[in-house]
C-alpha cells in the first residue's frame, strides 16, 4: 500500500495542487537528535546518561521512542569510542511536546549546562525504510522541493559479520566528512562495534544522492545487503525545521 508522500509527489510531478486530505493524512510526529559535548568537569553525569539510557526519558510528555547514544572519537565514525560526545534521539507525538522537551526539560537544560558544545535539531521525516527496535518513523512531511535535508541511517550488525561490515567502514565514513553539501556529519551508537547509526544534514537531496549512490558507501551499501550484516536497520530521510547550537567549532541557527 503506497503511503502520503508517494501520492504527493505524483501530484507535484504532475504540477497539480495538493489537496488538503493528503496533508491532514501526515503524521504529526517530530524526532529531536541532541548533540553534547560533554566538559571534564561533568563527564561523571554523561557517562550516567549512557549508563541509564531512555530510562530517564519515560516521564516525558507525549515521548514515543528514545534512544541515548555514544559517538565515535571526535564526534565521528571511528571504533575508538568518544569520551565526551554523545547524542540523544527522541520522537515525540507533535511539535508542541518536542518543544517543551527542547525549552524546559531538566533533562534538556542539564544536557545544555553539561556541555562545552552543545546542538539541538528538530526533523520531520519525510520517508522511512526498515526500523529501530521494532520501532518505525512515520511519515510527516511531504518530500521537499528544495532546502536542506537531513539522513539516519541505523542497523545492528549481526556478531558474526561484524568484521566484515567494518573493513568496509572507514573509506565510506572518510568520503561522508568530504562530500559536497555534506553540512554535519556525526557517527553514534548504541553499543560499540555492533549497534551503529550516522546522522549526515545535506545542502539537498541531490547532494546526498551524489554521496550515497556513488564510491565507496556504495560498495559498503552493495556489500551489506549482499552478505546480509545487518538483523534489523532503518533508513530515514527528514525535514530539518530547526538546527541550535555548536558543534565541532561551527554554530548553527
Amino acid at each position: 500500500m503506497r503511503g502520503p508522500c508517494f501520492f504527493i509527489c505524483i501530484l507535484r510531478i504532475s504540477g497539480v495542487g495538493i489537496p488538503s486530505k493528503f496533508m491532514e493524512a501526515l503524521s504529526e510526529e517530530v524526532a529531536v537528535l541532541l548533540l553534547a559535548d560533554i566538559q571534564p568537569s561533568a563527564l561523571l553525569w554523561g557517562w550516567s546518561r549512557i549508563v541509564r539510557g531512555p530510562r530517564s526519558l519515560r516521564s516525558v510528555p507525549c515521548l514515543r521512542f528514545a534512544k541515548v547514544l555514544g559517538s565515535g572519537f571526535e564526534g565521528g565514525f571511528s571504533l575508538r569510542p568518544s569520551g565526551t560526545r554523545q547524542g540523544l534521539f527522541a520522537l515525540f507525538s507533535n511539535l508542541r511536546s518536542a518543544d517543551e522537551f527542547i525549552e524546559h526539560s531538566e533533562l534538556a537544560a542539564n544536557y545544555q549546562q553539561s556541555s562545552r558544545e552543545y546542538c539541538v535539531i528538530r526533523l520531520k521525516a519525510w520517508s522511512c525504510r526498515g526500523s529501530w527496535d521494532g520501532n518505525r518513523l512515520s511519515v510527516a512531511a511531504p518530500p521537499p522541493t528544495s532546502g536542506p535535508i537531513a539522513a539516519l541511517t541505523r542497523a545492528s550488525i549481526h556478531m558474526g559479520r561484524a568484521a566484515a561490515f567494518w573493513r568496509y567502514a572507514p573509506d565510506a565514513q572518510k568520503s561522508l566528512e568530504q562530500a559536497a553539501g555534506c553540512q554535519l556529519a556525526v557517527g553514534l551508537g548504541e553499543a560499540p562495534f555492533l549497534r551503529q547509526a550516522t546522522f549526515s544534514l545535506w545542502d539537498s537531496v541531490a547532494s546526498m544522492d551524489a554521496y550515497a549512490r556513488t564510491g565507496s558507501h556504495q560498495e559498503a551499501i552493495v556489500a551489506a545487503a549482499k552478505n546480509r550484516y545487518f538483523s534489523e536497520s532503518m533508513f530515514v530521510r527528514f525535514v530539518p525545521l530547526s538546527i541550535r547550537g555548536t558543534w565541532k567549532e561551527r554554530q548553527y541557527g
